[in-house]
């Protein structure tokens, strides 16, 4: 197990390595340039060409890259043209809004699509697993912003249940936090379970007509033991490595949603920095992400063992 750990562990450095030079050379082929951004629209040709040799952006791109690689080796990220801060230090300013949306994120969404998935495949064929099936393919189909303006019409003006927008710290208060993330959490945790409730539905439907399910029935096992006992069980592989991938879903939709509902998180700050060509914060965020998202799969790589003990690393 240690062994593979470290094996998995250093293969994500090439990916990192990758994803690394990808971003530097998309970011800096896109149109758009950071000194003119800083020194405002009033600036001369000669102020611009000033402002770009004090940021170093008239270096070659090779050169330019290699120092920030240089730095990355060392942890640091950089510093943020914009706000003049290390990017290291706004991700860590930035880094609990984001976590509390996941984490809430997460546990609706999971809760609540294997309830429907199971509840689905039980009833397969009726009109409750008809119904399952066409909200999940109609949720999946609405952008995540017409999701969260339609939530906000509805539950924070109408009825006015809900704050619109902004982000109260669970230093705050338990409840005071609740309430800030209900609806970022509804609006982004709905995709994830149109996701997983599908494919817990269909991977059941499959377990249900294996041979060991038929000597299960044939012992007398139904009902709910039958299903979370036998068939969830083994039906739990792809339904983890489905909730895996779909953390990639709640890192791209937390860029959207944190900017609908004006949350002062990281999915919030790359696009303020998207938005002034922040170079240092966009390259850092989305490293971060990056990595975020292969450390999960690894997560989920190692958590085979825990459902189907044939698997050994």
């Amino acid at each position: 197990m240690l062994s593979y750990i470290i094996r998995r562990l250093l293969s994500i450095l090439p990916v990192m390595l990758i994803a690394a030079i990808i971003i530097f050379v998309l970011l800096h082929l896109a149109p758009g340039d950071p000194a003119a951004v800083m020194a405002g629209n009033s600036a001369t040709p000669q102020t611009i060409a000033e402002m770009r040799n004090k940021m170093g952006l008239d270096e070659p791109l090779w050169w330019q890259f290699g120092v920030w690689a240089l730095n990355l080796l060392q942890g640091d990220l950089g510093q943020s043209i914009l706000w003049g801060t290390p990017v290291t230090t706004l991700l860590a300013q930035r880094i609990e809004p984001t976590l509390s949306l996941t984490i809430t994120t997460t546990f609706f969404a999971v809760s609540l699509a294997l309830l429907l998935g199971i509840a689905a495949a039980a009833k397969a064929g009726t009109a409750f697993d008809r119904l399952v099936m066409a909200f999940a393919v109609l949720d999946f189909s609405i952008p995540v912003f017409v999701v969260g303006y339609g939530l906000i019409y509805i539950f924070a003006i109408k009825l006015k249940w809900l704050p619109v927008q902004g982000y109260s710290s669970i230093a705050d208060g338990l409840g005071p936090w609740l309430r800030s993330l209900a609806l970022p959490t509804l609006t982004l945790g709905l995709i994830f379970i149109a996701l997983i409730s599908r494919i817990t539905r269909s991977t059941l439907l499959e377990v249900l007509d294996e041979d060991f399910m038929r000597t299960a029935r044939a012992k007398g096992v139904a009902g709910g033991p039958l299903l979370l006992k036998h068939a969830l069980k083994n039906a739990a592989l792809p339904i983890v490595t489905v909730i895996g991938m779909g953390l990639g879903f709640l890192i791209g939709g937390a860029v959207i949603t944190e900017t609908v509902y004006n949350i002062p998180g990281i999915g919030r700050l790359l696009v303020d920095a998207i938005s002034q060509r922040d170079y240092p914060v966009i390259q850092g965020v989305t490293l971060v992400f990056s990595a975020v998202y292969m450390l999960v799969n690894l997560v989920v790589d190692l958590s085979y063992p825990l459902f189907d003990p044939r698997i050994r690393y």
